[in-house]
């Protein structure tokens, strides 16, 4: 383009605009003229932007004789080539520079100073331009891309079967008789290439086709569950059959991950007001119309649980990331939630390893913290995305219908949280739970409210449960603990404070997978259907006595809010009227660690009145949060308790067993009306036999079992009912 060497030109964006109007309107055709419209291609720029350019457009519209015509003056060649040599080097001369530069050129500083002002917008228009046209070429490129990706998507055929790969296209039946039809066709040519090795072979027992054999859940039952510090134990199946379907697997997380992104954001009418007042439930009608082309129909006899919560947690949005994907950490941060989980198979994995665009294959056994209630087991694939800055999605989907032969009792639509962060280390979380199960067999007797209205798995229960171990992990890497310390008992440091928040969480551990463990089979021989028994031998289990420990678990229902039953039950100075333990002495606090915002989240050390005649303390934990309250504890030795406080030991190694306490509302509770009921479900260990080579009795297991019993019955008459 030519160079700009003509003014005047005013208000061009310069920091000295304003000084050009009044040169161009009180000089008379002198300096200020004389540089207008020089341009090194020698073009003349219209001066249409100043006001005598304005007067003159406006009498020769009113058909006025015109004024006497400026005489414009042009830069030599000279000047212009010094000019543009020096605006290279500086485009923003000051009063100093330019009168230099005057001098030198034999021009008014005025007319250097609109030259410099013409060159510096024309330099601006020039790259303005130049990057309007980058923009044109890489986005016309962008759509070309774009077309031929979704050209390439709806032209792309399985592999195996031959039919289209777009999961939306062909509901889930169709898609499982193609997969299922594509490996026996395989199969058939397998046999007949080897038709004369089986000729040799007949007589022997032929092996099924591995593609063809369902996964199974093998739950070790017998053992001591999962270990206290996150093992998961013997929780796993074969997964032969989707290794050999990634591609399908992929676009269905995908397209999960799209159908989440929308439920997560929409709000009305997609989502209604639910049952329990806080979260949202999903109008299913409009589910069914805005996703029609979704992941196939629903399942004839299973029963929808569709909600919606939001809350603010106190984690980083990767640090919630990571622990949602690896197993043993996210069955940790929702032990009343998720039983067991196992990661069967790394199908994408980031480079960098900070989890954007991972896909893994999973199982899961959630549970009701009761031994009334089955366990839903789902197999799923659990897809994390990061969608912008400080923005992830992690997404379920179940991939059962992959898998021939597996009839679940529990399918995952697409489930799974938005996280988004907000400020220094708290994340905003929208969690959405959609599943089908089918409970037709199940028998929940006083869980049936809780359980037939989504309450039990609804997403305010993961969002409640993710903001209190946030809140616990907060307080394990505080310096300062906030405790309180009783009168004149003992006063511990910070290290103190931190052993005794460790062995706490030991005993919840301890807790949740003794529970899970009584969960799943009735003990040989024990008596009456409402108590679940389960023997695990201990042989060199770290803070675990040596022998045969007996897990026993049941429920019951008592007609008050869980706040009450929670506050009476945490209150040691009301434990000599329940805990059998305590053989009537009264119990006292001697130290709190408060590990929430909430003062009742805390772990307490407590101790008989008389402590002439026990060597025995009580480690004590209670949490509580919206939808779930908990009072866990355990009998410790007073030595090793004492030791480890004080810094002389590995708090890991105090062995404990926890006896504790699961409250849950019933579901029959009002927002701002009646509260309804609690459904308790108590969980006792205990060493029976001494040593890994003892007997068990069956009278131990009846007096274990009587202990349980006694205590249910104590608490049934601190609040008298009629029980469910």
């Amino acid at each position: 383009m030519s160079q700009a060497n003509m003014v005047p030109v005013v208000n061009n964006g310069d920091g000295d605009n304003n000084e050009n109007n009044n040169n161009v309107n009180n000089n008379n055709g002198g300096a200020d003229n004389t540089n207008a419209g020089n341009h090194s291609g020698d073009q003349e720029l219209g001066s249409g932007n100043t006001s005598s350019g304005n007067h003159g457009e406006g009498l020769e519209n009113n058909q006025a004789p015109p004024p006497k015509k400026k005489r414009y003056n042009r830069h030599s060649q000279l000047q212009i080539q010094e000019l543009e040599s020096f605006f290279r080097e500086c485009p923003h001369p000051d009063d100093n520079q330019r009168n230099a530069l005057g001098v030198q050129l034999g021009l008014d500083p005025v007319q250097i100073k609109f030259w410099f002002q013409n060159k510096r917008t024309q330099s601006k228009n020039q790259q303005e331009r130049h990057d309007n046209s980058e923009l044109r070429t890489a986005n016309n490129q962008l759509k070309f891309e774009n077309q031929r990706l979704k050209e390439a998507i709806r032209q792309a055929s399985c592999p195996k079967c031959g039919g289209k790969t777009a999961i939306g296209e062909m509901c889930f039946e169709e898609h499982h008789l193609r997969i299922l039809n594509a490996r026996m066709t395989e199969e058939i040519k397998q046999l007949s290439a080897t038709a004369e090795t089986i000729e040799k072979l007949r007589g022997k027992p032929v092996m099924s086709h591995p593609g063809m054999s369902p996964p199974t859940f093998e739950f070790g039952m017998g053992s001591n569950g999962r270990d206290v510090y996150g093992n998961v134990g013997n929780h796993s199946r074969e997964t032969t059959g989707p290794a050999d379907n990634k591609p399908i697997i992929m676009e269905l997380a995908v397209g999960a991950m799209e159908e989440l992104l929308v439920m997560a954001q929409v709000a009305e009418p997609l989502w209604m007001g639910g049952v329990d007042g806080t979260s949202l439930a999903l109008n299913l009608a409009e589910y069914t119309r805005t996703f029609r082309k979704g992941l196939g129909p629903r399942l004839n006899g299973f029963r929808t649980e569709a909600s919606r919560e939001t809350g603010i947690v106190a984690m980083c949005p990767i640090g919630i990331v990571e622990m949602l994907m690896d197993e043993n950490l996210w069955s940790t941060m929702f032990l009343g939630i998720v039983g067991r989980a196992k990661n069967h198979e790394q199908i994408c994995a980031d480079a960098a390893g900070n989890f954007n665009g991972n896909l893994q294959i999973m199982s899961a056994e959630y549970q009701v913290l009761s031994p009334l209630v089955s366990t839903r087991d789902s197999y799923f694939v659990r897809y994390s995305k990061q969608q912008g800055e400080g923005l992830w999605t992690v997404v379920d989907v179940s991939i059962d219908h992959l898998l021939p032969n597996l009839h679940p009792k529990c399918r995952r639509r697409p489930s799974g949280c938005l996280i988004q962060e907000i400020h220094s280390g708290y994340s905003k979380v929208t969690w959405v739970e959609h599943v089908e199960v089918d409970d037709s067999a199940g028998s929940y007797s006083i869980f049936k409210h809780l359980i037939c209205t989504g309450q039990a798995f609804a997403a305010n229960r993961w969002v409640a449960a993710l903001a209190r171990q946030c809140e616990r992990i907060s307080s394990m890497l505080a310096t300062n603990f906030q405790s309180v310390d009783s009168g004149d008992h003992i006063t511990l440091t910070n290290h103190g404070k931190m052993s005794m928040l460790k062995i706490a969480e030991r005993v919840g551990r301890s807790f949740f997978n003794g529970l899970t463990s009584s969960m799943g089979s009735t003990f040989s021989g024990a008596g009456g259907e409402d108590i679940r028994v389960m023997a695990m031998k201990s042989v060199d289990d770290l803070g675990k006595p040596p022998g045969i420990i007996l897990c026993a678990a049941t429920s019951f229902w008592v007609p008050v809010p869980p706040n009450t039953v929670f506050d009476y039950l945490r209150d040691e100075t009301n434990r000599a009227q329940w805990d059998v333990l305590c053989e009537g002495e009264m119990i006292q606090k001697i130290a709190e660690v408060i590990n929430g915002r909430d003062n009742r989240n805390c772990a307490s050390l407590l101790r008989k009145v008389n402590t002439c005649q026990t060597k025995m303390m009580i480690i004590q934990e209670t949490s509580t949060d919206p939808t779930a309250s908990f009072v866990l504890y355990a009998p410790v030795d007073m030595k090793s308790m004492e030791i480890a406080l004080h810094g002389g030991g590995d708090p890991d190694f105090v062995a404990l067993l926890p006896v504790g306490f699961a409250i849950l509302p019933d579901g029959t509770g009002q927002p701002g009306g009646n509260e309804g009921g609690s459904l308790l479900t108590v969980s006792f260990q205990r060493l029976v036999v001494s040593g890994p080579s003892g007997q068990l009795s069956i009278s131990s297991v009846a007096n274990f079992e009587n202990l349980v019993r006694r205590t249910v019955l104590r608490i049934k008459a601190l609040f008298p009912c009629q029980t469910a």
